[in-house]
């Protein structure tokens, strides 16, 4: 860790001045200044003075926030292979998030899992083939290069009544999958 560098982070966030937080920590700006370059450490109890001043305490300034993946790959995906279907969750632990998106590939005459009424809604974009989308009592097909969209009011399933494996992707929110 950088103290240095996350005492300046945190003197910013504060809205302090390097003047400010010496006045407030009672210690000299050049050496606030040394310190936030990394050019020397200050001692503990140097170190809890400052993060004091700058509205915290040691534990809080030491935990390591756990970085958020953003990009993810094929070897974070979770893969889950049905006679028929096979669902690629391409966000790993999505379930946590506001909204849930999978791949999901219907091999002919393949029907995905049936989703009851909830709230929220789903987007699809056929990347592969076509679908029928059966939504309440309509039977829609969509092709691809098509997306729908639809709220969670009504039963829906995913159909692939024709010859050629399909494959989408949809999203969902709140996460139902």
């Amino acid at each position: 860790m950088e103290i240095g560098k996350k005492l300046k982070q945190l003197r910013i966030k504060n809205g302090l001045t390097l003047e400010e937080l010496a006045s407030r920590s009672e210690l000299s700006k050049g050496f606030l200044s040394q310190l936030e370059n990394d050019l020397t450490s200050p001692s503990i109890a140097t170190l809890s003075d400052l993060v004091e001043a700058l509205g915290t305490d040691l534990s809080a300034f030491f935990k390591q926030e756990k970085e958020e993946q953003i990009v993810f790959k094929s070897d974070d995906y979770f893969i889950d292979e049905n006679e028929d279907h096979t669902i690629h969750w391409i966000v790993p632990n999505a379930q946590k998030n506001e909204m849930e998106p999978i791949m999901l590939e219907l091999k002919a005459g393949g029907v995905s899992n049936t989703i009851e009424p909830h709230e929220g809604e789903e987007f699809g974009y056929v990347l592969q083939g076509k679908i029928l989308l059966k939504y309440g009592e309509e039977e829609l097909t969509v092709s691809k290069g098509q997306t729908f969209y639809i709220n969670g009011s009504k039963t829906h399933v995913i159909e692939n009544p024709y010859q050629q494996t399909a494959r989408l992707i949809w999203v969902c929110t709140p996460p139902i999958f």
